[in-house]
Parts: structure tokens; sequence; C-alpha cells
């Protein structure tokens, strides 16, 4: 019989911790996929924008939202579970809430057909925020950006699990520990 996939989302906004629980997790050998917002910024940063969310938020978004629905088809192909994501494709309207920028139907319409199944929430904390060439959002932004992100998972129905403070291993083993509790 085969086991059902687990597809787990690491939520929460900028500077929260969750790259480095991927990268974690990804050492220990899971299969995980990574952020690509830093990617599309940086290829847009060669292009001279400095900021594409900033001053193209669709566009930026649209190619979020792609990126993160091709990890999505990639992970349905793998036969490892869980499958861990930093960040899923509801993250892509819910910044664009928090922009206030209108956007097209679709960009819910794709959160809604592809589901994940755990989703993990790393709350802001002030202790390991850090801005960079990418992250360039204050802590006070990251707190409203994360009332965004939770607002959106919830208005799809997920259920979101809070990952505690902690080090980086006790926090790899509180969702380790969470997921072998569903299986």
């Amino acid at each position: 019989m085969l086991k059902k996939q687990l597809k787990v989302v690491l939520i929460g906004g900028p500077g929260t911790g969750k790259t480095t629980i991927i990268n974690s997790l990804d050492e220990k050998g899971f299969s995980c996929f990574h952020e690509i917002s830093r990617q599309v910024t940086l290829e847009a940063q060669k292009k001279g924008i400095d900021q594409l969310f900033l001053t193209e938020p669709i566009l930026f978004s649209k190619l979020l939202l792609e990126g993160r629905e091709t990890q999505f088809l990639k992970a349905q192909k793998l036969n490892n579970s869980p499958i861990f994501f930093d960040r899923g494709l509801p993250d892509v309207f819910a910044y664009l809430n928090y922009a206030k920028t209108e956007y097209p139907d679709y960009f819910i319409e794709k959160s809604k057909k592809y589901k994940y199944d755990v989703i993990f929430h790393f709350s802001p904390w002030e202790k390991i925020h850090e801005s960079d060439n990418e992250r360039y959002e204050s802590f006070e932004e990251t707190i409203k950006i994360d009332k965004y992100l939770q607002e959106a998972y919830l208005k799809l129905g997920y259920k979101i699990v809070k990952v505690p403070f902690g080090s980086i291993e006790d926090r790899v083993n509180y969702i380790l520990h969470s997921i072998e509790q569903l299986k």
C-alpha cells in the first residue's frame, strides 16, 4: 500500500528562521524545496530593478506563483515523504494583500488547487531577524506580513501549527515529532 505523501510548508514573515530550518532538514536528507523569491529578486537586480516586488508587484508575484507551482508538481513526482517547502502558493496572495495590491483571481484559485498537508508557522522573532540585500523588511513590517500570511492560510481552511522559539535543533525536532504524530 502506498503511503500518502505529506507536503509540509513552513510559513512566517521574513527573518523568522524558515530558511535555516529548511537547510537543516535538507542536510538531514529530507526532500526540500527552497524559497525562490531571492532568486527572482536577484534576477531582477541583474536587470537593474532593485526590488521587483516594490516596483512591479504583480509581475514579481506571478513569477513566484509559477515557481511554487513548479515546485509542487515536482514534489508530486517524488516518492519521498515528508516533503518540505520554504513557503507555499498562498504566501503569494498574502503578500499582495499586505501590499494592498489588487490581483487576478487565479492567485487564489491556484492556491486552492494545490493543497498542502501540514503548515508550520514561525512567529516573528526579533532576536534572529536580520535584513539584507533581498530581505529589506523591518521587524515591524515582518509582524504585519505575518498576520497576512496566517489569514491567507486560514482563509483556505488550513490548520496552522506554531513552531516554538528555540535552537535550530529544537525547532527541527519539534517539526519532525509533530509530523510523526500524523502517521
